[in-house]
Formats: structure tokens, C-alpha cells, sequence
């Protein structure tokens, strides 16, 4: 319902702007996970007046080959912003496939440059699903000023970033970073004021693993023959104060924060 808001306000600003804005996508092979983003994607541009540029390579494309799709959008007038669908196929560099994306075109704030600043803390393009989540905590006035936030996960598009957006001010959170090598991890969860879970694990987090009146916020996905999981448990929502679960809670905002990301270069 909240991404449907921001959608609804997204639109309305389209209308007003004296050109189209334009996202671009680079999909590479046909992961059926990605394929699906990149389709919901540009559902996304459709329902908002956005156009798209799509530009859909087969999974034995070279790396210069996507090199070239990416030089192409760069210079794609029409093209305000566009995203390089991850995972890129196995022996592609995807950290020299995403420095080649012009930085004011870079509408996942994943090069570099905009990394750099979100550090710097100065005015950037955040990565989508950081800004979902505090879009979608601020949206639910839950302040984290001074709160221990435990988030599970250090990859480069979810729990790096967010970890330092949460630690700046005005959010001011005390954060711990948690991964594959961290000791404890049961009892810093049950610790934690708030849990942001995104490792890919099926329901790896359960209910009487969280402090009674938690917030958990679910960003892991897993595809399994029983349909899409997320990283905790739904059960969790009998113990948690708030539960953004996945499917359902964060993604739909992701979406949505992709979308005020284009509209951000635009106005650059």
C-alpha cells in the first residue's frame, strides 16, 4: 500500500516535468529470478509514465559486449537512468561492468563514485533497497535514534550501505554488521532492538530467536520448490512490534525507491 502511495505521487510528478524521463535496463541470460525484476521493472515505468529502455543480452554475451550495452545507455539521450541487472554470468566482472555506468545515470547508487559519497554523507543516489527500508521505518514512525540495529548480511547493495545510512544522522542508530564469520550471532540477535535480515537463508530466523517487541525487517530471498521465502519466519509477527516480511514488504519498495532514484538524476 505504501509503494503504491509513492507510486501515485511518483506519477503525478512525471506529469508535471517538461520531458519523459527514460530507465534503461541491462539484463543479461535469462535467470528467472532476474528476468522477473527486470519485467516488474518496467511495469513499474508503465504504470508511472516513465519510459523504458530495455536492452536484453543472451548469457554467453563477452564482457565487452556488456561493456557496450552499458556505453550505449550512457549515451542514450532518452535514457535518464538505468540499472545493470545483477548477478552478471560467471567470469564477467561485475565491479568493472558497474564502474563503466556513468555516475549520473547510475540509478541503483551502486558506482563508485556515489558509493563514495554516500560514505561522505553527501547528497547522492542510495541504493534502492537501503532507502526502502528507511522509507518504510520512517513511514512507520519508528524512530532508531540510539537503537541497537543488528543487520545480517554485508553485500555490497544491501547491508554495506545500509549500515552506514543507518549510523548517520538524522537516523543515528548504533549498528553492528553481521556475517558468515561472526561469533554469537544468536545472542546479538536477541539483543537487537532491530533485525534486518539479508543473508538468503529460508526462515533462519524464528521467533523466540528475537527480544519480545523487536522490529524485523525480511530483505533475504530464496527461490525453493515451495515458492519464494524469505530470511525469517513469518511466526516472528507474534513477538516483533513490526515485521516487514518478504515477499511483500520491502520489495515492493525497492521498486518504488528506483523509480524516485530516476526522478532524483533527472533533476540533477
Amino acid at each position: 500500500a505504501l509503494a503504491q502511495k509513492i507510486k501515485a505521487q511518483i506519477a503525478t510528478q512525471v506529469k508535471g516535468l517538461n520531458r519523459q524521463p527514460g530507465l534503461g535496463t541491462i539484463l543479461v541470460g535469462d535467470d528467472p529470478g532476474s528476468v522477473s525484476y527486470v519485467a516488474g521493472k518496467h511495469k513499474d515505468c508503465a504504470d508511472v509514465g516513465i519510459a523504458s529502455i530495455r536492452i536484453d543480452l543472451p548469457a554467453t554475451a563477452t564482457e565487452s559486449e556488456i561493456l557496450q550495452a552499458v556505453n550505449q545507455l550512457n549515451n542514450e539521450a532518452n535514457c535518464t537512468g538505468f540499472i545493470v541487472q545483477l548477478p552478471l554470468p560467471h567470469g564477467v566482472d561485475a565491479q568493472k561492468v558497474l564502474t563503466a555506468v556513468d555516475p549520473s545515470k547510475d540509478a541503483d547508487g551502486l558506482h563508485p563514485i556515489n558509493l563514495g559519497n554516500l560514505v561522505l554523507d553527501s547528497k547522492t543516489i542510495t541504493p534502492c533497497t537501503p532507502k526502502a527500508i528507511l522509507n518504510l521505518l520512517s513511514e512507520y514512525k519508528i524512530d532508531l535514534s540510539g537503537k541497537s540495529v543488528l543487520i545480517i548480511g554485508r553485500g555490497t547493495t544491501v547491508g554495506r550501505p545500509l549500515s552506514i545510512l543507518l549510523s548517520q544522522k538524522p537516523v543515528n542508530a548504533t549498528v553492528t554488521l553481521a556475517h558468515t564469520a561472526t561469533k554469537n550471532l544468536p545472542a546479538l540477535i536477541k539483543s537487537a532492538d532491530v533485525v534486518i535480515a539479508a543473508i538468503g537463508k529460508p526462515h533462519f530466523i524464528k521467533s523466540e530467536m528475537i527480544k519480545d517487541g523487536a522490529v524485523v525487517v525480511d530483505v533475504g530471498i530464496t527461490r525453493t520448490d515451495a515458492g519464494l521465502l524469505g530470511d525469517v519466519d513469518p511466526a516472528v509477527v507474534s513477538t516483533a512490534s513490526f515485521f516487514a516480511p518478504m515477499p511483500g514488504g520491502v520489495g515492493p519498495m525497492t521498486r518504488a525507491m528506483l523509480l524516485s532514484n530516476l526522478l532524483e538524476l533527472m533533476e540533477k
